[in-house]
């Protein structure tokens, strides 16, 4: 697979290939992504603060980003993913995914541990070590939180699934993602056995955004409405 090499030409950028020569320009690219399902235009201030970075920087990323054709930039309201930056930035989120699930299969690491040390091993994975990764991890389909691995084509892989706060009383339903990556949330949710996997019932639901009540085998537990939200469910059980 050719890399999407970013080179100056005539003083600004040009795309060439594939995947994105920097790291870091990956990293965003892929948060931008996955804020898109929120935002049909992503606002910088909430890119800076998931990348977790001041927004100068954040505009001078995206600035860069936009003369290599990778995301659109409307003033005023954020930016979107390009043609070529959401299939760059699937490629991205592949390998973050696979080294995730490396990592807690192979390795030994918490599931709470993975997401933060993959941001810092990113850059340092090449092709040949990721495909030997996803051989030795399993093939893996989803990462340790239940999020699906795009193909090595960058194409994302539907799921059907909504987040548990959608659900009514009484409602069966399994575990399909955990969409946290906070290290204290994770460890409570495994705690209360709460994984992708794990089923679980609706008991009752608190109205205006209130606590939700569920069942994990034999035992009940009270999440507070954004804790909750976090759970993201198939249902009913297969």
């Amino acid at each position: 697979m050719r890399q999407l090499e970013l080179g100056y030409n005539k003083r600004h950028l040009r795309i060439v290939g594939i995947r994105l020569a920097s790291s870091k320009m990956e990293l965003y690219a892929a948060e931008v992504f996955r804020l898109q399902e929120y935002h049909q235009y992503v606002p910088l201030s909430a890119l800076a603060q998931h990348m977790d970075v001041s927004l100068q920087a954040a505009s001078g990323m995206i600035a860069r980003m936009q003369q290599a054709g990778i995301v659109a930039h409307v003033p005023y309201k954020g930016v979107r993913l390009t043609p070529d930056g959401e299939r760059a930035s699937l490629l991205a989120i592949r390998r973050h995914r696979i080294i995730e699930i490396y990592l807690v299969r192979v390795m030994g690491f918490g599931w709470d541990e993975v997401h933060h040390l993959t941001d810092d091993l990113h850059g340092g994975v090449n092709q040949a070590l990721e495909d030997r990764m996803f051989e030795m991890a399993g093939k893996p389909t989803r990462c340790p939180h239940g999020e699906p691995i795009p193909d090595s084509k960058g194409r994302m892989p539907m799921v059907a699934d909504t987040s548990l706060v959608n659900l009514e009383a009484n409602t069966l339903s399994r575990i399909s993602r955990v969409r946290a990556n906070e290290p204290e949330k994770l460890r409570y949710f495994a705690e209360l056995g709460l994984r992708p996997g794990a089923v679980i019932q609706v008991v009752s639901r608190s109205p205006f955004n209130g606590p939700v009540r569920i069942r994990a085998g034999d035992i009940d537990h009270i999440l507070g409405h954004d804790l909750a939200a976090k759970l993201w469910v198939e249902s009913p059980v297969a």
